[in-house]
C-alpha cells in the first residue's frame, strides 16, 4: 500500500493552509476486502511526467488499490462547524485522481469549517463484477465507520455529506441509493449504522444516465424521495455528457428532492477545483453558498462523550 504518496499529499496541503490535522490512513476492512482474491501489482502513481497536468500542475493517478483506506482531515477547532464531507475521487474506476479530486478538496472543505474524509477505494475495476461494485462496498463501509466514530472525529453524525467527481460522483449517487442495506456481510457495529449521506455533491458525474430508446437513470443510482439533497455541477462541453446531470436533476425534481444544478457552457472534464479561465472552476464558491443556505455551515458540534 503506497501510503507515503497519500501522507505527502496531505502533509503538503496541511502546511500550505497553515492549519488542519489529518489522521493516519485507517484501513476500511479488518482483513481482505470482500470478494477480492489478490493478484494486483503494487499500488502506485501511474501519472506520466510532463503529460498528466491540470491547470499547469501535475496530478496523482493512483492505481492498483487493494487495501482501501479513509483519512480524516479536520479543520482547526475554532473553525469546526461539526459538518463533514466524505470525498470520493474520480478516475473511471481505473485510477484515483488522489490530489486533484481528493486532498485538494479536503483543503477547501477545511477552509469553510468542514471536516474532509478522503476515501481511497478499490481500483481498477474487478473482473466479473459491475464497475462500481467493489467501490460501493468500500463507500458503504467507510461511511459507516465515519458515522459510528463521528464524535471521536469531532463530527455531528447527523451532518455528514458525500462529494464525488466523475466516477466518484456515480459512486456517491449509488451510495445514496443503496443506503437501505449493505452490499456485503456485516463486519461489526459500524455496519449497523446508516450509510446514507445527509447531502450529496456530484461534480461532473459519469454514467448516471444510460441511453436506451430514451435516457434513464442507471438502476444503481435510482432516485427516490429518500435521496438526499443534492448539488450538481457539469460543463456543457463535457465529453462525459452533460445529460448525466440534466437527467438526474429531472429525476430529483420528480421525486421532490431539494437540489441545485449548475451547468456551465465550457470547462470540459476533470478540472477538480483548480481555477482556470473557465467559470466552471468557480463551482466551490457556489457549493459553499449552497451548503450555507442548507444550514450545513452553521456550527453544531457534537456533545462530548
Amino acid at each position: 500500500m503506497n501510503t507515503p504518496v497519500l501522507r505527502l499529499c496531505l502533509g503538503l496541503f496541511a502546511v500550505s493552509i497553515g492549519f488542519g490535522a489529518e489522521s493516519a490512513p485507517l484501513a476500511i476492512w479488518p482483513g481482505a476486502a470482500p470478494g477480492d482474491t489478490g493478484g494486483l501489482p503494487p499500488e502506485g502513481d501511474t501519472s506520466q511526467p510532463g503529460k498528466d497536468y491540470i491547470a499547469g500542475r501535475p496530478i496523482i493517478r493512483l492505481s492498483n488499490v487493494s487495501v482501501p483506506t479513509l483519512t480524516v482531515v479536520s479543520p482547526p477547532g475554532d473553525r469546526n462547524t461539526g459538518t463533514a464531507v466524505v470525498v470520493f475521487p474520480g478516475g473511471g474506476f481505473n485510477i484515483l485522481a488522489l490530489d486533484l479530486e481528493g486532498t485538494e478538496v479536503c483543503q477547501w472543505l477545511n477552509s469553510i469549517g468542514v471536516t474532509g474524509v478522503l476515501v481511497k477505494y478499490r481500483v481498477p475495476k474487478r473482473p466479473g463484477r459491475p464497475d462500481y461494485a467493489a467501490p460501493l462496498q468500500d463507500a458503504q463501509r467507510a461511511f459507516g465507520i465515519v458515522r459510528s466514530r463521528a464524535r471521536e472525529f469531532g463530527i455531528d453524525p447527523s451532518r455528514i455529506g458525500a462529494l464525488g467527481f466523475s466516477a466518484g460522483g456515480h459512486l456517491v449517487a449509488a451510495l445514496s441509493t443503496a443506503s437501505a442495506g449493505r452490499t456485503y456481510p456485516a463486519v461489526d457495529a459500524a455496519d449497523a449504522v446508516s450509510c446514507r449521506p445527509d447531502f450529496q455533491i456530484l461534480i461532473y458525474p459519469g454514467d448516471i444516465m444510460r441511453p436506451t430508446t430514451s435516457l434513464h437513470v442507471s438502476p444503481e443510482c435510482a432516485v427516490t424521495s429518500a435521496t438526499p439533497p443534492t448539488f450538481l455541477v457539469m460543463a456543457q462541453d463535457d465529453p462525459v455528457h452533460v445529460e448525466n446531470v440534466l437527467g438526474y436533476a429531472v429525476a430529483l425534481q420528480s421525486a421532490k428532492v431539494p437540489m441545485e444544478l449548475h451547468v456551465y457552457p465550457t470547462g470540459s472534464h476533470g478540472f477538480g477545483l483548480r481555477l482556470t479561465r473557465h467559470f466552471a472552476t468557480t463551482w466551490p464558491d457556489r457549493a459553499a453558498d449552497w451548503m450555507r443556505s442548507q444550514g450545513w455551515l452553521v456550527t453544531h458540534l457534537p456533545n462530548p462523550q
